[in-house]
């Protein structure tokens, strides 16, 4: 169970970290209900940051559903993702979405962004 932690080394900490993805992103993904954002870093492992805006997910107990279940989708392919910080930002109406569904669309925008990714390493 362990394997499948998420540590301070796999999230974004301060605003450092959120606004050096923000102002450098060199790939974006997005759906309906979300927009990631993803550049490059340093480390050996991906880093995960979360903006749920109050103004788009308005109750507190829906930001946290929807929060636990895009880090439970990102430690169980932090392998995929590589060395990469990301910014997940939900967009209006997330909170609309069941458990079952919320997993779905973050894995198909992990996928986006896995081909994106080799997209780019092919093209160097």
């Amino acid at each position: 169970m362990a394997e499948f932690g998420f540590p301070k080394t796999s999230r974004l900490l301060d605003a450092a970290d959120y606004k050096a993805v923000f102002s450098k992103a060199q790939f974006k993904v997005s759906c309906r209900h979300f927009l990631v954002l993803a550049a490059r870093n340093d480390r050996s492992n991906s880093r995960l940051g979360l903006v749920l805006a109050k103004k788009n997910v308005p109750l507190a107990v829906q930001r946290n559903r929807v929060k636990r279940q895009i880090r439970d989708v990102f430690r169980h392919n932090a392998g995929l993702l590589g060395n990469l910080d990301l910014v997940v930002l939900a967009r209006k109406d997330a909170d609309k979405l069941n458990n079952k569904q919320l997993k779905q669309t973050i894995e198909s925008l992990w996928q986006d962004l896995d081909s994106k990714l080799k997209q780019s390493t092919l093209t160097k």
